[in-house]
Order: C-alpha cells, then structure tokens, then sequence
C-alpha cells in the first residue's frame, strides 16, 4: 500500500514546499516537470522557493503525454543525479514525473494546478502509447502539496471534470462488486466505502460547488486526494474504474481530443448506473449542478459516436470484468443513451 507522508491542502500552501522537502530528508538535487503554462503559473516560483531554500532545482518542460516525455524526464534526472520529482501543474506533468521516477527509483511530490483528476494522488500514470490512451501502474507521491488558491483559478471546466471524474466512482464499485460475485475477483471493503464516501460527498455538495471558490477548490481536491487512497488500499484503480472509464476511452478513440476525461466519465457514469438498475437521474443531477456535461451534443458528439463507444467499450482492458463485458448490441445501447437522455 502507498500512501502520501504528507498531504498540503489549501490557500498558499504551495509556499510550504521547500519546508515539506526538507522535512522529508529530500536530496537537495530535484527535477522539476512542467507544463508551458503551468511553468509560469507555479512551476518557476517553485524553482525560485527550492532554490532559496538550499536546493538544486532542475525544470523539464512537457507538451504531450508521450512514452517519449517519460525517457526525457528519466534521462534527466539521471544526468543531474537528481534526488526526487516534483510534477507540477494538470495530468500530464504529473503522470510524466510519477513513471519516471518510478524508473529512476526516486520519490515525487505532486503539485497540481487543477482538480481536474484523481491522477494527482493514484499510482496509475495515463499516457498515450502508440495513439491511444493506456493507464500505467507507477507510484503514489510522497507528498501532495495542493495550493487551493492556484487550483481555483483553473479554467472551470477542469473542476467539473473533477467532479465526473468522482462521482464515477459509484458505478465503478458496481462493476467490482460485479467481478467478485461473478469472476471471484479480490475484493477490498474498505477500499470500496471509501471510493463510495467520496463520491457521494462530491453528488450531496454538488449545489455548492462552484468554479472560482476555495472552498470549493479544496472539497474537490480533498474527494480526489480520497479516491487516490482508496486506489493504494486497493492495490489497483479499481475503486474508480470501471465501465464507465472504458466507454470514456472507447470515446476518446473515436473522437480524439473532443472532451476531458473526467466529462466522458460523468457521461458514461450515467449510462452505467442506468444498466446497474441505479440512480441515473442522481447522477445526472449532480454533474449539471456542477457544470459538468450530461448530453454528448454539449462536447460536440453525435449518437452514432456514442453508440459505437458503448458498442466497442468491453475491447477496452479486457482483463477487467465490468457490466459491459457481454457486450451490448446497437439496440440496447441506443436504448441506454437514449433513455438517459445523452444522446
């Protein structure tokens, strides 16, 4: 089980950090990776504060999650001898620094600038292998320095998708309360309570959640920090993946770049937990009083995108068994996305 040592969370924490390394008995050589633009959001007063405060600071600008950025960073930090990662800034900088530092062998902070994903605290790094989108187990961070000042300037998109990045949870431990009936798959309850916690936090907080707050900066943050945690208990993503993850990356592989993924989760969510029999319109509910899309047409998809996505969803990581594993035909998928109202 991998767990943060250390969990910042709040306005101007990110001042915290060359405190938080140095109580942590971090090597003073570090490799910054970051964004173009998350470089002057965060990324070079970090380099300033490290530097300030004894250490040897290093930046490594990324613009793609690429196999290609990780044997940068790897090659780097290997040349500079460097001592930890920091990944600062949204998915990309971060999934980047948490592979290569597994491969380096090196712990890594994340300091995120969005709320975007649970990425800022699970072990899965997700990248684009050969044009398409793979998650990758990694390692968990040593620290989350999340500064809710900074995250609540992100673009409010980005914090809805946080949002439908968690409320999926709930559809994701019915697809793994499914395998362990089914296929005997391992089972964690405590895993799966804590998955369900947060994201029934983030469906009963949805009115007060609202971009441009703190306060709501720091519920999303928190709930993501939850289903990261409840990911290392798990030992997989399970707690947060399931159906609805797949038919998210079955989207994306036909309409590439169309929509966030934590927006075709919150979709997917609401067809999945229309299949389980639930609560679909809850679902719904919470991802419009978030300002997180629930028709395809508001991310510019049309139904036959749609359909082909829950048609061809099962070929997604085969290996992990979920509702859509039978496989569903044109008709009850036009029936699900129909009846939900997607599309």
């Amino acid at each position: 089980m991998e767990l943060p040592r250390k969990v910042a969370v709040g306005s101007g924490v990110v001042l915290e950090l060359p405190e938080i390394c140095a109580d942590l008995k971090l090597e003073p050589r570090t490799l910054i990776v970051t964004g173009p633009h998350t470089d002057d959001v965060v990324g070079k007063a970090i380099f300033k504060m490290l530097e300030d405060g004894g250490f040897q600071p290093e930046t490594l600008i990324t613009s793609a999650s690429k196999m290609e950025e990780v044997d940068r960073a790897e090659r780097l930090a290997r040349e500079i001898e460097a001592g930890f990662f920091i990944g600062a800034g949204g998915g990309r900088s971060i999934d980047i620094a948490k592979l290569a530092s597994l491969r380096v062998d090196i712990p890594f902070l994340s300091v995120p600038t969005a709320a975007s994903h649970d990425g800022i605290c699970s072990a899965q790094a997700s990248l684009t292998i050969n044009g398409e989108t793979a998650s990758i187990p990694a390692q968990a961070p040593l620290a989350i320095v999340a500064d809710t000042k900074i995250i609540s300037q992100a673009p409010a998109r980005l914090l809805a998708a946080g949002c439908g990045d968690i409320i999926s949870n709930y559809t994701a431990i019915l697809d793994w309360q499914l395998a362990h009936r089914l296929r005997n798959e391992e089972y964690s309850e405590y895993a799966s309570a804590l998955s369900g916690m947060t994201a029934r936090m983030i469906v009963e907080l949805a009115p007060d959640i609202r971009p441009g707050l703190e306060e709501s900066a720091k519920i999303v943050v928190k709930a993501l920090i939850s289903s990261g945690v409840a990911m290392s208990i798990a030992g997989s993503s399970r707690p947060a993946s399931g159906s609805e993850h797949k038919f998210a990356h079955a989207m994306n592989r036909i309409a590439s770049g169309r929509a966030l993924h934590g927006e075709l989760c919150g979709l997917g969510t609401i067809m999945m937990m229309y299949l389980h029999g639930g609560d679909w319109e809850m679902i719904r509910s919470a991802l419009g009083q978030v300002g997180a899309p629930t028709t395809a047409s508001q991310l510019g998809l049309d139904a036959e995108q749609v359909i082909e996505a829950l048609i061809s969803a099962h070929k997604i990581r085969p290996d992990r068994y979920t509702i859509l594993d039978s496989g569903l035909n044109s008709k009850a998928a036009a029936s699900a996305a129909e009846a939900t109202g997607i599309i």
